[in-house]
């Protein structure tokens, strides 16, 4: 699974954007000396015998150890007598036996409602792969959300409908909201109807952009509430198609990088993730923004894509869909905050069973069985699969099957009237 990271521009990266975190040029770290003034100790709390004779430095409640020293003891700190890995390189096997149910395809055809899968979609062998490799992990139907419009997007829906697959893809259209101001929403609102016309079912994914990089034709940043995107949220509802929206990135990215963040790595390697204060607007503000635009169009169906960013505080997320019954979110890319918190995943999705959509993102097949694995089983502690998202492992939450059915299907066919309605399990 980790083939594909380079140590080394790892190190570098990582070097150069966590200051305080300290990783030496070949992954050794020397014991650093306590500082000065320090209060010394030997063996506390009857350490005798094991660690004796390695000076530590002590702390107050609340406090934390010094750079490159670990709390050994309530309030005391020692540094490692050997050197240690750095971040990257620390990659411990766990000793834990438990039973695994690997589960290799969906217990019932999921819809990904989050298929970045257009390249696929240029010809009928594209196509071929594509429903091949849906085949495999039980993939019913996969939503092209791409943002395609205009010819491409008659291309791509002409080549299912043509095609022996014409019920396993479907295509979102997307909203080019660049050099928004006058005469923009008319143009906009006219290619949206000639999309849904040619056969599209949605709008999305709208990017991250919005909100954060998009500039109006006077060069001011595009707010997501900005009135002039209006029509376009009410035509979206006239018209009875779902809008898939991505807003903002999840909250670490707009905090500073070092020790605390628990995205430090991904930000280490990822230039375009990082969203620092003064250049850009604040997560809380994009939230903002976006609730106003969900409360505003009570008429129109907005599925908030990864969650809606608060699967790492799913209270405040049930508490928006309480307040906004034309929301729905979707899955993808967030199992590891599911995953990590398996009896509040659990009883969450069980009470919020028609609110939840299944989507992927990324398509890449051999990723979808860790997410049929933590909805379906309640295995314990295994592996996520992309170690940068997150250092920690995995808890299945145990979904019954009439909870499995909603997320997989049923949801995403109820608040997508283009769906084929057909063929699904009842």
């Amino acid at each position: 699974m980790r083939s594909y990271r380079s140590q080394f521009v790892l190190q570098l990266a990582i070097a150069a954007l966590a200051g305080s975190f300290v990783i030496a040029q070949q992954g050794q770290t020397p014991p650093p000396t306590p500082p000065a003034g320090q209060q010394q100790e030997q063996g506390r709390q009857g350490g005798a015998g094991r660690g004796r004779g390695n000076a530590g430095v002590q702390i107050g409640p609340g406090e934390e150890c010094p750079p490159g020293m670990t709390e050994w003891r309530t309030g005391s700190c020692r540094a490692p007598e050997l050197p240690v890995p750095n971040i990257v390189d620390y990659r411990p096997r766990s000793t834990l036996v438990t039973p695994a149910h690997p589960v290799p395809r969906a217990k019932f055809p999921a819809i990904d409602y989050h298929g970045h899968i257009s390249s696929f979609l240029n010809n009928a062998e594209g196509l071929d792969r594509l429903i091949a490799e849906l085949d495999k992990i039980n993939v019913g139907l996969a939503i092209a959300a791409d943002s395609i419009s205009g010819e491409r997007l008659v291309t791509a829906v002409n080549l299912i409908k043509n095609s022996r697959h014409k019920d396993r893809v479907r295509v979102m259209t997307g909203i080019n909201f660049n050099n928004v101001g006058p005469g923009w929403a008319e143009k906009a609102v006219a290619q949206l109807e000639a999309d849904v016309k040619a056969g599209a079912v949605g709008i999305g994914e709208i990017s991250k952009s919005l909100g954060l990089r998009t500039r109006k034709a006077d060069g001011t940043l595009l707010k997501l509430d900005d009135p002039d995107l209006d029509p376009v949220w009410a035509a979206a509802g006239r018209l009875g198609i779902p809008v898939f929206v991505h807003t903002a990135e999840p909250q670490e990215f707009f905090e500073p990088i070092d020790n605390h963040n628990e995205r430090m790595l991904e930000l280490a390697l990822f230039g375009d993730r990082r969203y620092p204060a003064g250049q850009f607007p604040r997560f809380e503000e994009l939230m903002t923004q976006r609730d106003n635009v969900f409360k505003k169009h009570p008429k129109t169906s907005f599925v908030a894509a990864h969650l809606g960013w608060h699967g790492n505080d799913l209270g405040r997320l049930g508490k928006m869909f309480d307040a906004m019954p034309n929301v729905t979110a979707e899955l993808g890319a967030v199992l590891y905050d599911i995953g990590r918190q398996p009896r509040v995943g659990h009883d969450f999705m069980v009470k919020y069973q028609d609110r939840l959509l299944f989507g992927k993102d990324t398509f890449e097949p051999s990723e979808f069985p860790y997410y049929w694995r933590v909805f379906e089983t309640t295995d314990e502690y295994f592996d996520y699969y992309r170690d940068y998202h997150a250092f920690w492992k995995l808890y299945g939450v145990g979904l019954p099957d009439d909870v499995l059915k909603k997320v997989y299907y049923k949801n995403a066919l109820r608040v997508t009237p283009g769906l084929p309605k057909t063929g699904w399990p009842q």
